[in-house]
């Protein structure tokens, strides 16, 4: 079982693991092993994650999960197949621990009246200096 919050476990079976080989450089290290880990955790098919975190996970996620709801890691910042898998599954860990917190809701609020003032205040003079750049029609030539 994986932690992640008070409430929420993850159960290994639940997330499938391939290695690949990393992009970039690393001398014919690269080319020969296979160090990079896709991790893939099934979003909507978790039965450890209540349905308000599964949406709010989708969202944040974004373009990593794929259209029948499987999130995506790739991970490949270190030169081992241990530490990139113990990367995927933090990365992991950390995206659903943000999903599980509940989002402030937004009071609508109203600018202060003092503010509006000056608001309009500022707005007046723009228009007087605006006015006084303009050319005079001068009717007596």
């Amino acid at each position: 079982m994986i932690r992640v919050t008070d409430t929420i476990n993850l159960d290994e079976r639940e997330i499938s693991e391939e290695f690949v080989r990393s992009s970039g450089p690393g001398g014919q290290n690269v080319n020969k092993v296979s160090t990079a880990v896709e991790l893939r955790f099934s979003v909507a098919g978790s039965p450890s994650l209540p349905e308000e975190v599964r949406v709010r996970l989708i969202k944040l996620a974004g373009k990593r999960v794929t259209s029948e709801g499987i999130l995506v890691i790739d991970a490949q910042r270190y030169r081992t197949q241990l530490r990139n898998r113990q990367d995927a599954i933090q990365r992991l860990v950390d995206l659903i621990r943000k999903a599980a917190e509940k989002p402030r809701l937004r009071r609508r609020t109203k600018p202060p009246a003092g503010a509006r003032e000056l608001r309009l205040e500022t707005k007046q003079k723009r228009s007087q200096i605006k006015k006084q750049r303009r050319n005079v029609f001068l009717s007596h030539m």
